[in-house]
């Protein structure tokens, strides 16, 4: 059985915010690099399933889980990497597909990972769509459930690039990146997924990201993006 470990790539979960909002945070990130027409197509989390294996209880259906305004300051971050001092958006998005493609449920619980997530995020709430990142983790009891199988992800980069639209956008108005700083990168990889008795798999792995990356500032986390054209 599989279930999306939030885009974030722990499920679809992020669903909770509507696709205006998402839309809404991306565009105003951009100042309109991208077209009307290429970011219409809201991201659906495809390709970023995280699964369960097949002896675990089946995945609660209904509602997503409602993403924490804030995870808990004094859970810690457990397994979760703090994000890099790096400067360069693609290097920095790259970094931070892997850190959402792993997680480990022996030593690191749900608060802890949503406490480790949210260190990668930009502190602009002007630009930040943290709902579309924090949705992306299983609700608590799919979570606990995850834990009792001890599963484990790790994640392997192949390529980080910022997509075509995205590039032409830039070359047409470079002024235009100025306001936000928020430039838009696809990254490709492959998750390994791990749990008792042996039991895994492995998986392709695609997530556009939004990321702020400020002149004489390290880059940030803002949003996982819509689709758009890679």
């Amino acid at each position: 059985m599989r279930n999306r470990f939030p885009s974030f790539s722990l499920s679809s979960y992020g669903a909770s915010w509507s696709g205006n909002r998402r839309i809404a945070i991306v565009v105003a990130a951009v100042a309109g690099l991208l077209g009307l027409a290429v970011i219409v197509a809201l991201w659906t989390g495809g390709g970023n399933r995280h699964q369960v294996p097949d002896s675990a209880a089946p995945a609660p259906t209904g509602s997503p889980s409602s993403p924490e305004a804030a995870p808990k300051p004094s859970s810690g971050s457990g397994s979760v990497p703090g994000p890099p001092q790096v400067a360069e958006p693609v290097a920095y998005a790259k970094a931070a597909a892997q850190m959402l493609w792993s997680y480990d449920t022996r030593d690191t619980s749900r608060d802890q990972q949503l406490a480790g997530m949210r260190a990668w995020m930009t502190t602009e709430t002007k630009y930040v769509d943290w709902a579309s990142v924090a949705g992306q983790v299983p609700d608590p009891v799919l979570w606990s459930r995850m834990a009792d199988q001890d599963q484990h992800a790790t994640a392997h980069i192949t390529e980080g690039h910022y997509p075509g639209a995205f590039k032409q956008a830039l070359a047409e108005d470079p002024s235009a990146i100025t306001e936000a700083y928020i430039y838009v990168v696809t990254v490709n990889g492959k998750q390994q997924i791990s749990w008792k008795k042996g039991g895994g798999g492995a998986e392709d792995r695609a997530v556009t990201l939004a990321v702020q990356c400020r002149p004489n500032h390290d880059c940030t986390l803002a949003a996982i993006a819509p689709s758009v054209t890679q």
